[in-house]
């Protein structure tokens, strides 16, 4: 499905106010694009759902609600058994949603407004709130999210499931749990991020018939990446290429003891075509090094051997990964430091996060990858507070830590001081331990080939959330790092 979605991402205050202008522009009634919402949710209730006889609508105060009774009338006029149920007086409605509602009783419809009917449903239809949606959610409101969510019953979300920010993909206290999500006009930045991945469902968007109109002249700086898009963003390599073409890259971290995260590191890069990479590690993993991958390159360093010598191995290479295994030893800080003073590209990572946020640096020729427990180190806040805003939270890395961030997590987020990339792959499988290793040895190795942060980032991103779908086909559950290196350098379809 994600071949098929708009790249563009908008906010629901951008969407607002630009469909009254488009629709204006273009002689289109906001009343006829109820009506085109209405049937484009009701298509495809009939398309996922052809054997659904008893459908339970549920409808709030506003457009929203409007787009709710609409469907309620068009499946009256299949023959189906609708219940619409308003969780607010429905003698309230003003504008479109007013006249939908008429049309709904013009049908022989009947509104009821006392419990939500608890009886078996072949499908419900979540109608209560739309994107304007700004507080938690309340009352016979939140009881009705509750109710819907216990029935059992496959829920068809328009336009947002209720309860779920438009915006940050946060949830208003409660909110509905849909199989299917269908959004109008133009995407919303908050259906493919954080906690609406555990209430969208399946996502498919209609434009009403205005939606190049409105792309064309509402400008966002929020894209949607789909692995439709890794063609154009894959580095290109000449026929005549060799190693000291593709870029020389040295892995830094692996304290004793933490030779994995460093190994999948280094894999992970080579996989992804470096042409040479090296491990700055401790000596103790050498054997496991060698036995595991041959074709990965040692460098050892301690205290004793001084400054110099130091510096010396960090410039043997083009780029830097730095921070897997890494620890926060006094080794690990003299590691970390020399890493910043070579001003070569890099790649920074869990434990050399955690030595920024205590010894902050600002620098543009690097990628952070912070998971949301990192990123509350660095700005200081909770988790709570980072995932209540994705958005927020990587631009406020990056004003503070300059170069590009990788807010990690349910629809990984890249941010370059311009525009963020929302990832539309992945899946709950990659939460597991040394996926995030695999994406810095994997961001690393394409910053090693195109010299470019923004580039390496978002194609790595999106690489390493692809490689993870194409493990997962045959279960999630159990899903191991090490199961994506040999599907990173395959031929992208």
């Amino acid at each position: 499905m994600a071949a098929s979605l708009p790249q563009s991402l908008y906010r629901s205050d951008q969407v607002k106010r630009g469909e009254r202008k488009i629709a204006s522009d273009l002689g289109v009634e906001m009343y006829d694009l109820m009506e085109r919402a209405g049937l484009a949710a009701f298509c495809l209730l009939r398309q996922r759902w052809p054997e659904a006889k008893k459908i339970l609508i549920t409808c709030g105060s506003g457009n929203n609600g409007g787009d709710g009774y609409v469907v309620g009338r068009l499946a009256i006029e299949a023959g189906l058994q609708v219940v619409l149920w308003s969780a607010s007086d429905p003698e309230t409605l003003t504008g479109e949603a007013r006249t939908a509602k008429q049309a709904f009783l013009a049908q022989s419809g009947v509104i009821l407004s006392a419990d939500l009917p608890s009886e078996p449903f072949d499908l419900i239809v979540d109608a209560l709130f739309g994107t304007g949606l700004s507080r938690a959610v309340e009352g016979h409101y939140r009881n009705a999210i509750k109710v819907i969510n216990a029935s059992g019953s496959p829920v068809l979300a328009i336009d947002i499931p209720s309860g779920l920010h438009a915006d940050t993909g946060s949830v208003f206290g409660d909110a509905i749990n849909a199989d299917c999500t269908i959004s109008f006009v133009a995407l919303k930045q908050g259906l493919f991020t954080g906690k609406a991945a555990d209430h969208c469902g399946y996502i498919v968007f209609d434009g009403l018939g205005i939606h190049e109109a409105f792309e064309a002249h509402i400008p966002t700086s929020v894209t949607l990446l789909g692995v439709n898009l890794l063609k154009d963003f894959q580095p290109v390599r000449r026929r005549s290429a060799h190693k000291g073409q593709c870029g020389r890259l040295l892995c830094i971290g692996g304290q004793q003891g933490m030779g994995g995260a460093i190994i999948l590191c280094g894999q992970a890069a080579l996989r992804t075509g470096a042409g040479l990479v090296a491990l700055l590690t401790d000596k103790t993993h050498i054997n496991a090094i060698l036995a595991r991958q041959p074709e990965l390159m040692i460098r050892q360093w301690q205290k004793e051997d001084g400054a110099q010598a130091l510096s010396s191995v960090i410039h043997w290479a083009d780029v830097l990964a730095l921070g897997p295994g890494l620890g926060q030893s006094v080794w690990a800080r003299a590691l970390f430091e020399a890493a910043l003073a070579s001003q070569l590209p890099v790649v920074v990572d869990a434990d050399a996060l955690s030595l920024l946020s205590h010894f902050p640096h600002n620098y543009d020729h690097w990628v952070l990858t912070p998971h949301p427990g990192e990123a509350a180190r660095l700005l200081d806040l909770t988790v709570e507070e980072i995932e209540r805003d994705r958005f927020s939270a990587v631009k406020e890395i990056h004003n503070r830590y300059g170069g590009v961030v990788v807010l990690k997590g349910a629809g990984t987020i890249v941010y370059d001081g311009t525009y963020c990339s929302v990832i539309h792959a992945g899946n709950p499988g990659m939460a597991s331990g040394g996926m995030g290793d695999v994406l810095t040895g994997v961001i690393a190795s394409c910053l090693a080939q195109t010299q470019s942060v923004k580039e390496a980032a978002r194609f790595g991103t999106l690489l390493h959330s692809y490689a993870a779908d194409i493990a997962a086909q045959h279960g999630e559950r159990g899903l191991l790092a090490s199961d994506l290196l040999p599907l990173l350098g395959n031929n992208i379809e």
